[in-house]
């Protein structure tokens, strides 16, 4: 009983030179992959939903019994007890105190990171920061305060980012990554604070705000990172997202690197929404036209039909969704075969179809071996135009040097201070006046579209109240022949629900059979919903739900840990 185990890491024998702290290190590695180009989806967002399983949200708002005993996900430690073990350990190494430094920095940074993601979910949480054993007292400690816990997180990242060494090999944690990590938490605490009354710390919030535009402002002095931009509006921006090697991008503050031989990305086609992940109406108006001016102010935008709805949009638009005369190649998973894509309406319940993390060639070893861009430079720069524009700082240079640098890559018209209000989006954000904060948020939104951000910031902006819209797809002004391609001739024909598919299809003047579709209201058995059955949107569901603020931004402590330890409470409502 007293032997060292032969199989696993001991103490006892570990942790003596850099290479087992290295070796160490590299196990807290929880960075994202492909995945992230689905979140928006599967968490549930006004950019898009799931129609596979409810993600834990929807099934929040569709659940008046909802508790503590149906929620019992996400009270996990197993990450924090690696850290505490590295931090209560790793000194016994015989290497310089630099060196000792780094890896104490990167281990607090991981330490960071996770107590954040912990404060998101539950708000006051108990903070450890050495090992527990099961006959800790500690155990069974009560909750600690919010403000507690986000000021020890604050001390971990200022000790990484002192100390954590620059020029670390691609896909490795170094200064940048602990930086750009610092300035979001900075800038999310800053807008929890100012936005949720609840938590009753809006006095404290521009202390986060001037934290997040100090660090990213450090970077874009000092990090030599920069906007990919090769003069190709039209491309570069997808680059970002089908490129087999990431790490000598300078854009690229880290990646999740793969290789389809040593370690896949696990590529397959289901974000392309031929299964599940439906992207919305919301998000496609939401991009600008190609001039700078809002869509929203076109005549008639809500009743444009899809070819008409993709034309001259900001760039970006056509490099993150399927646009009318785009070609499909791969074809691996779709019936429809290759050419110029086509809607398919039974299978996407808003009739989009999201290219971005989707590879459009044939060979799943190129595919497999596809790069993530896990942070990317574009996040500092709408740090720190976002954060000023909070303070009340925010100039025009500011503009030139953040907002409008992204907007160059997609040939856009730059942002001026101060543009004229945005309807649409005041109705969206009604807490916020200002219309750089308004504008700055639609930037955010479309400039990080299906990369996962969309959640957190609804979170903590206070925009829950957004979930509860219908989720929207494409309009359709009655039963009829549609073009779809957007090469002038009819590909689909919509029939009422009692009507049948004929057997002899109709061709169009292609000589290409039409697609045909029964539509009805939701509910009914059809191939595609429309809002008014024979007319309107398509349709994802009447109603997603109710968002119960504030009780919904957070969740309860599930009930097996408050049995175990009668010290923990729950908050906001949650019994």
């Amino acid at each position: 009983m007293e032997r060292v185990p032969k199989t696993e890491i001991s103490p006892e024998t570990f942790f003596k030179t850099e290479e087992d702290l290295q070796m160490y290190i590299y196990g807290l590695y929880d960075f994202p992959g492909l995945g992230m180009c689905t979140d928006d989806y599967y968490a549930t967002t006004d950019n898009g939903v799931s129609v596979g399983t409810p993600g834990e949200l929807v099934n929040i708002m569709n659940n008046s019994s909802i508790s503590s005993e149906n929620i019992n996900g996400g009270w996990s430690w197993g990450q924090l007890r690696k850290i505490n073990i590295f931090m209560d350990n790793f000194r016994k190494a015989t290497i310089s105190q630099e060196a000792l430094n780094h890896y104490e920095g990167v281990a607090r940074f991981f330490r960071a990171k996770f107590y954040y993601d912990k404060v998101l979910r539950y708000n006051d949480v108990p903070w450890y920061e050495t090992t527990l054993e099961t006959s800790s007292e500690e155990l069974y400690k009560k909750q600690d305060p919010r403000t507690v816990v986000v000021d020890k997180i604050m001390e971990d990242f200022a000790f990484a980012a002192q100390h954590v060494r620059t020029g670390q090999k691609g896909g490795a944690v170094d200064k940048w990554v602990v930086m750009t990590y610092y300035a979001r938490t900075a800038l999310f605490e800053g807008s929890w604070r100012k936005y949720h009354p609840e938590l009753n710390l809006a006095s404290t919030a521009n202390k986060y705000f001037e934290l997040a535009a100090t660090i990213s402002a450090e970077i874009m002095a000092k990090g030599g990172f920069s906007i990919y931009n090769t003069g190709n509006p039209k491309t570069d921006y997808r680059t970002l997202f089908i490129s087999p090697d990431l790490t000598k991008n300078r854009e690229v503050i880290l990646t999740t690197i793969y290789d389809y031989d040593i370690r896949s990305n696990g590529y397959w086609a289901y974000m392309f929404g031929d299964y599940e992940p439906c992207p919305t109406k919301d998000i496609i108006q939401d991009y600008l036209m190609a001039d700078g001016s809002y869509y929203s102010s076109q005549s008639n935008y809500k009743t444009r039909d899809y070819v008409e709805e993709f034309t001259s949009r900001d760039n970006r638009l056509y490099q993150t969704f399927v646009y009318p005369g785009w070609e499909l190649i791969n074809t691996e998973t779709y019936a429809q075969g290759a050419g110029l894509h086509i809607p398919r309406l039974a299978k996407s319940f808003s009739g989009y179809h999201q290219l971005k993390g989707f590879q459009n060639t044939k060979g799943i070893t190129y595919n497999g071996g596809i790069d993530w861009p896990v942070l990317r430079y574009a996040e500092v720069l709408l740090i720190f135009a976002e954060a000023k524009a909070e303070l009340g700082t925010l100039t025009q240079g500011d503009l030139n040097a953040t907002i409008n640098v992204l907007r160059q890559r997609a040939a856009m018209p730059s942002m001026m201070l101060n543009p004229a209000i945005d309807p649409v989006q005041t109705a969206r954000y009604p807490l916020v006046t200002n219309s750089n904060i308004l504008e700055i948020r639609r930037e955010r939104r479309i400039e990080f579209a299906s990369e996962g951000y969309r959640y957190a910031d609804l979170m903590r902006w206070n925009a829950g109240k957004l979930l509860e819209r219908p989720q929207l797809g494409i309009y359709f002004k009655g039963l009829g022949k549609y073009d779809m391609n957007g090469d002038g001739v009819e590909d689909i024909c919509l029939l009422d629900k009692s009507a049948t598919i004929p057997a002899v299809k109709e061709k169009n003047s292609l000589g290409k059979d039409l697609i045909y579709y029964r539509v009805g209201k939701y509910g009914e058995a059809v191939d595609a919903f429309l809002e008014n059955g024979t007319s309107g949107c398509m349709i994802y569901a009447p109603t997603m739900g109710t968002f119960s603020a504030p009780r919904d931004y957070y969740r309860p402590v599930p009930k097996t840990q408050v049995v175990l330890n009668p010290n923990l409470y729950q908050q906001f409502g949650w019994k």
